[in-house]
């Protein structure tokens, strides 16, 4: 039965995510730090083919759900792709036909076959749990099952052998099923994702397949709380409210366009970086994250250099959930929902199988320190019948995005709109 201590962590890493090898310009003072840390310049092994396709794959997928949950942008917004695609590549190993076709694509993997898919994801949760000492990075795959509801080894040995994926059968018609769940998850995620499974579990469902993304990561260049100042946060309808600004002073990397500023700030030893995209006055927060695909965020971050300016950045705590049912028919994984056509014959030799829900809860939590974050994707499977130079003030509706800075794998993706509870 799985269990927290199941749950893969590493103080180093988290998952690739773009085809840029980036290697930061920076010329000056840089913000001053908690002390030194060896700075992580390459990544340990060359990417593989397969590996970047993947990559590329994810952060398509990323800025796919970012258009089709933020456009428009009406309210906060937290997600992790890299754990959607997770939970959704495990679940596609138990599909046939036009319904793994459809989940091939709308996770963007293109003509890859499922043993490449399969094999580059090993491959990168081996490298991302690897890079970074001073991060905590932790991902955690489970599948359970009702009582009696056949399964077929294939898949469990598959999804065990590249997912490190624990299986246990449960009863879910007792109330105990739920709790077990629920606790694999808060404790996969830190604490922070209490309950991602109903109580009671309906009885038409037969599976869950979930990830669990963890994220705990101090800044390279730490924020002074001493300089920490509440002041007003603009809306887009013209009215403000108050948010607590961290400010830093230094060379950073920053890039401005006519569109936008951004800012790229680094935690540890700089192979994972939060990238703050803010628009230009008069340029809705919609209009740039309609204009962002994995070509345009690879030469948004490429475009950095070393500059320095004076940054405030609101400090925020939020939680967000979203159900992706509706995002991932949009992308044209049609079948896999309806009764009638979805095929999860690898999976299963019952019929009648579809996948019922799609749901992820997240967690971030920004302040001086760093940042702490967590999520957790399940899929549900159902049974039918059954200072000088720049300055950037953050102070109106903004994009952020956790990255794994070397290979470019985006692990979160975020928009503040308005000041989250506990700011």
């Amino acid at each position: 039965m799985p269990t927290p201590s199941n749950t893969r962590r590493g103080r180093r890493g988290a998952l690739p995510a773009g085809l840029l090898l980036l290697t930061l310009a920076a010329c000056g003072e840089s913000p001053t730090g908690p002390g030194h840390v060896d700075e992580i310049t390459e990544l340990p092994r060359q990417l593989t083919a397969g590996e970047i396709e993947v990559i590329g794959a994810s952060n398509r997928f990323a800025f796919d759900l970012l258009r089709l949950a933020g456009v428009p942008a009406v309210e906060n917004l937290f997600l992790s792709p890299v754990s959607a695609s997770m939970a959704l590549g495990m679940t596609m190993n138990g599909t046939a036909g036009e319904t793994f076709s459809q989940m091939r694509s709308a996770l963007g993997f293109g003509d890859l076959s499922i043993e490449e898919i399969d094999a580059s994801y090993r491959s990168l949760i081996d490298l991302l749990l690897g890079l970074d000492p001073t991060v905590e990075m932790a991902i955690g795959n489970s599948v359970w099952s009702r009582s009696g509801f056949p399964v077929r080894q294939t898949f469990l040995d598959t999804v065990k052998q590249y997912f490190d994926a624990e299986a246990a059968e449960l009863d879910f018609s007792t109330p105990a099923a739920p709790d077990r769940i629920n606790q694999w998850v808060s404790g996969a995620t830190g604490g922070k994702i209490q309950e991602i499974v109903p109580k009671p579990i309906p009885g038409y469902v037969v599976m869950y397949l979930i990830n669990a993304t963890y994220f705990k990561g101090t800044w390279t260049w730490q924020f002074d709380p001493k300089d920490t100042q509440t002041a007003p946060f603009h809306l887009a309808d013209g009215s403000t409210e108050s948010m607590r600004f961290m400010k830093l002073d230094g060379t950073m990397p920053y890039r401005v366009t006519d569109r936008y500023q951004a800012v790229d700030l680094p935690y540890g030893g700089k192979a994972f970086s939060m990238t703050v995209v803010l628009p230009a006055a008069g340029v809705d927060l919609s209009e740039v994250v309609a204009s962002l695909d994995d070509a345009a965020w690879t030469d948004l971050t490429g475009g950095f250099l070393g500059t320095k300016g004076t940054l405030w950045l609101p400090r925020f705590q939020m939680s967000y959930e979203r159900v992706l049912n509706d995002d991932l028919k949009a992308l044209g994984m049609v079948d896999a929902f309806d009764d009638a056509l979805a095929d999860f014959s690898p999976l299963s030799p019952a019929q009648g199988l579809f996948i019922s829900n799609v749901l992820q809860k997240s967690w971030v939590a920004v302040d001086e320190k760093g940042t702490e974050a967590a999520a957790a994707t399940s899929v549900e499977v159902g049974l039918t019948s059954a200072g000088g130079g720049f300055a950037m003030r953050v102070d109106r509706p903004f994009l952020f995005v956790l990255r794994e800075r070397l290979s470019g794998t985006i692990l979160f993706v975020g928009e503040i709109v308005a000041p989250p509870e506990a700011s």
